[in-house]
């Protein structure tokens, strides 16, 4: 005769959501989070968003960061193809072409985005971007928003942006969320990069550089920077995650 195991309690599917409703219990994803513990967390926050809210009149406001590295090789992603079997990419790859990297800016005022391609983003390369910004704006003060990677406040970078009536305004440490830059990036990954496999850096490039052009015929001028954010409420913790 058998002896009886320990006895089972099955429940449906049905059951289980109608229990987890019932109790308050839902199925979240846990993420990890960064919090800045910069001392002037505040300062600088109010600063940045005081140049979202009230741009100079006599200058203007530009977001900058970098973008990359942009390796040649495969990228899984999702895209709009016709029905069918969904495309396969290669697994494996030979990083032989080297890395590029691209640095981009904002003008919030019109939505606008620039950009240069380049094989490295040390500060010279940084500095050859600053230069760039102030020839395309020659009139009034530039008020350059970035995060604190070392090349953007290399001793020769500030000397020269200084001498040249471009100030260097740093987001809080461990806060580069705050650069307006960064949202724009997501959507160049999504339509340029995700589900790719560039035969060149060149081919990777024009793509991205296609996309950039249909994003400025089409862009709008920025407002309204996280309006509805905890960020915004004087109370907001900056080192509570």
């Amino acid at each position: 005769m058998p002896v009886p195991g320990p006895r089972r309690n099955s429940r449906s599917r049905h059951q289980l959501r109608v229990l987890a409703r019932y109790t308050g219990v839902s199925c979240q994803a846990t993420k990890t989070w960064k919090a800045s513990k910069d001392p002037d967390f505040v300062a600088k926050k109010n600063r940045i968003l005081d140049l979202y809210d009230h741009p100079p009149v006599d200058g203007r406001v530009i977001c900058v960061d970098e973008f990359g590295p942009l390796n040649l090789q495969p990228r899984p992603g999702r895209g709009w193809f016709p029905k069918g079997r969904p495309a396969r990419r290669r697994a494996t790859y030979t990083r032989i072409h080297g890395v590029r990297h691209m640095f981009a800016a904002l003008d919030p005022g019109t939505g606008q985005m620039f950009y240069r391609f380049r094989d490295r983003k040390r500060w010279p390369q940084f500095l050859d971007f600053c230069k760039q910004l102030r020839r395309r704006f020659p009139a009034g003060k530039l008020f350059l928003i970035c995060d604190n990677y070392g090349p953007h406040g290399k001793a020769e970078v500030r000397t020269w942006c200084a001498d040249h009536d471009i100030e260097l305004v740093y987001t809080p440490t461990n806060a580069s969320w705050l650069n307006w830059i960064e949202c724009e990036f997501t959507a160049i990954r999504y339509f340029t990069l995700d589900g790719s496999d560039y035969p060149s850096h060149a081919a990777q490039e024009a793509a991205i550089a296609g996309y950039l052009r249909w994003r400025n015929r089409h862009c709008h001028p920025k407002r309204h920077f996280a309006v509805n954010s905890k960020i915004r409420r004087p109370d907001y913790l900056p080192n509570v995650a």
